[in-house]
């Protein structure tokens, strides 16, 4: 009785120490005597042989990783500071836990390195403006080596393009020009538009003088219905031409000198008769 006692708490003991563990958000890789098992531990309790077995787990979960600003030149010479950020998940647990020392380690390397590289191959207005460009190409670039490392790649994004001072202000120069010239050819613009209008209506005012006099009377109307204590009413210009031809008749009238009248000559005196 006391053996079979012993053999019993040494087979509880075994089971005790050999079993494990697995979460859901985690998968486990089982070393056998140094060699990896072909089969991954899903989640759940799994039982190991003790000494025998040594298992590592994995988290699959999507990691948010952030790369560090990254210093460099753009294609056009400007210099920027870059920071992006890359969300991935380990897709196959054997070789993330293999064939890489550290993936979490070399993802940021790598990330690291694509992102100077895409500084260096892009403009300044493609960092501001164009970066869903920029995101797939530096998806394609962490791909590759992500994929031997049983990684997948979920998204990669800019976060932030700092730029010098002197910079900053030129764009601010560039866009108040911008919208300076915007606002004057509008300006422009609306003053055209109302001349060419201003011009039809004259037309039809020239062609109808009574036109004119109503325009005149509506003019008056709306101004006296802000009660002002002051009505201005403008003179119309056909009133001011009568009267400044009927002056000018009478300035040429006094100009003119008065002819005098001459007095009628002597009748010649009669023949003597012979």
């Amino acid at each position: 009785m006391a053996v079979l006692a012993i053999i019993v708490g040494v087979g509880l003991l075994w089971l005790i120490t050999g079993v494990r563990v697995v979460q859901q958000y985690e998968r486990g890789v089982v070393f056998r005597l140094g060699q990896v098992r072909g089969q991954v531990r899903g989640p759940g309790p799994t039982l190991l042989i003790p000494v025998v077995d040594r298992m590592r787990k994995v988290n699959v979960q999507v990691i948010t990783m952030p790369v560090p600003a990254q210093e460099g030149i753009t294609r056009d010479n400007v210099s920027v500071r870059v920071d992006a950020v890359v969300y991935f998940r380990v897709v196959e647990p054997i070789r993330a836990t293999v064939d890489v020392q550290n993936y979490m380690f070399a993802m940021s390397q790598v990330a690291q390195t694509s992102l100077r590289s895409i500084i260096g191959k892009s403009e300044l207005d493609d960092l501001l403006s164009g970066r869903e460009g920029l995101h797939r190409g530096l998806e394609l670039m962490l791909e590759s080596p992500a994929v031997g490392w049983g990684v997948h790649i979920d998204r990669v994004e800019i976060k932030d393009v700092a730029l010098p001072d002197s910079m900053k202000r030129s764009m601010a120069r560039q866009a108040e020009a911008d919208r300076e010239r915007r606002a004057r050819i509008i300006t422009a613009d609306g003053e055209f538009q109302a001349a060419a209008k201003l011009a039809e209506a004259a037309t039809v005012m020239d062609a109808t003088p009574a036109a004119l006099q109503l325009r005149l009377l509506q003019t008056v109307v709306e101004v006296a219905a802000e009660k002002n204590s002051t009505l201005v009413l403008p003179f119309p210009v056909e009133l001011l031409r009568f009267f400044d031809a009927g002056a000018a008749k009478a300035a040429a009238a006094a100009a003119t000198p008065a002819v005098p009248h001459q007095a009628a000559a002597p009748a010649d005196p009669p023949a003597p008769e012979a």
